[in-house]
């Protein structure tokens, strides 16, 4: 099958040929002529098997079939701004020829150029939900004239707490259009935003949760405290392309980033600390080979999409299996062989099993030769702790004998505000929390 069997309109099937597009993958050959025929679908598939251009292309058929211009026609709403941003240029890429136009909404950046965009015109808006609210509320968007809904990567908005903000969107939309639902995973509550807002949708499932063949595993095991260390000493002794690295927290990663710079390496990190720019300029540097590394968190890595990635290096285990063949995706594409890398610790057990009954086989332990893994784990806050209070004990103030006054100061407490003989009182210290009094200054 080639693109030629869809029939698209001339004009969408000239920007396929410009984009070199010859054949398509299982999600748009089963997504595509669904779409086309006007239904609802739930699709189910994972990163990098191709559904943006599942849901592009006919959306850009259907339009120019209509033959209407202006107004916002379809609306793509995706979790973070990395892969808004990803939808935006495919949607440059295969609507060259149709003159159809796109505009990207998220926050982090200026409001005024996005409503200034909104006003010249255009017909796609791929956005954010936070932002999109913004506008919707401001009154700077006219969604009246949709006639296309697509939640991408509706799994990860759920993860990051955006359903209520979706519910409050639909409430603004227009009742009749076309909706598409994409997901990696289909956890319950995915199933009943589905029901709510899919008519009698059509089902197109490719890959389920299944690691893709071209990816060997390895389980490095290794003490917390000795991580960073390994992680260093794997790349020393691996021929790399470009890597990334996972780990669970976005202070990690900003944290391991700048070690992994430290130690002369070319990398970047990418998380939801950076401003926008930062974000892009770590993206656009790993794609083009000006860091070999890149530092993320899941939601951070959402919208990545590097074909070269020769290395998935998980520092941390991610916390289901779903994220773990969801992250192994990333490497091991367009039939290139990948690795994925593993650090584990002895609280991992649960997690390593269960993606093992996932994969179907036992993952391979693998050790560094020349690694030294008896090192102790440091005192933690040793600098920073207090030294330890000598006990106090107090003595019960016993009640004087009956008739008989008691002798000054027994069973009085000495009043808090009285001088002591070196001047006057001191002024009590601030209690603050943490296991040593005191902030330590060491992210956790």
């Amino acid at each position: 099958m080639d693109f030629q069997a869809f029939a698209f309109h001339p004009q969408v099937a000239a920007g396929v040929t410009a984009a070199g597009y010859t054949t398509p993958t299982p999600i748009q050959a089963q997504a595509i002529p669904v779409v086309m025929q006007g239904k609802d679908v739930m699709g189910l598939a994972q990163t990098g098997t191709g559904k943006t251009a599942a849901f592009v292309l006919p959306i850009l058929h259907r339009l120019l079939e209509k033959n209407q211009r202006g107004g916002v026609r379809a609306l793509i709403i995706a979790p973070t701004r990395e892969l808004a941003e990803q939808i935006h240029n495919a949607i440059g890429e295969l609507a060259i020829k149709t003159g159809l136009r796109s505009v990207t909404v998220y926050g982090g950046v200026g409001i005024n150029p996005q409503i200034a965009k909104l006003k010249q015109g255009v017909e796609f808006v791929v956005a954010c939900p936070g932002r999109l609210l913004d506008h919707i509320e401001q009154g700077t968007i006219n969604l009246k004239q949709l006639e296309f809904l697509v939640l991408d990567e509706a799994d990860q908005m759920f993860d990051m707490g955006f359903l209520p903000a979706i519910r409050r969107i639909l409430k603004h939309l227009p009742q009749q259009r076309q909706t598409l639902l994409f997901s990696a995973t289909m956890p319950v509550e995915i199933r009943h935003l589905a029901q709510e807002v899919l008519r009698n949708p059509v089902t197109v499932q490719v890959g389920s949760v299944n690691a893709a063949v071209t990816v060997s595993h390895a389980l490095y095991p290794v003490e917390q405290h000795l991580k960073t260390g390994l992680l260093l000493n794997l790349l020393q002794h691996t021929d790399t392309e470009s890597v990334l690295v996972f780990t669970r927290t976005k202070h990690r990663a900003k944290r391991l980033g700048e070690q992994l710079e430290k130690a002369g390496y070319k990398a970047a990190s990418l998380q939801g600390n950076l401003s926008q720019n930062r974000r892009q300029a770590a993206l656009d540097g790993f794609r083009d080979g000006t860091y070999q590394i890149l530092v993320a968190t899941d939601i951070a890595a959402r919208g990545i999409d590097v074909s070269q990635i020769s290395h998935v290096i998980n520092y941390d285990i991610p916390d289901t299996t779903d994220a773990y063949i969801h992250r192994i995706g990333r490497t091991g594409r367009a039939a290139r062989s990948g690795d994925a890398y593993t650090l584990v610790s002895s609280e991992d057990r649960e997690t390593v099993r269960a993606i093992e009954k996932v994969l179907g086989a036992p993952l391979e332990r693998r050790t560094q030769a020349d690694f030294d893994y008896s090192i102790p784990a440091p005192r933690k806050d040793a600098e920073f702790a207090r030294p330890p209070r000598p006990p106090q004990h107090r003595r019960k103030p016993s009640a004087a004998p009956a008739g008989k006054a008691a002798r000054p100061g027994q069973g009085q407490a000495r009043p808090s505000s009285a001088p002591s003989a070196g001047g006057p009182p001191k002024a009590r210290r601030p209690q603050m929390h943490g296991r040593s009094g005191r902030s330590s200054g060491t992210p956790k």
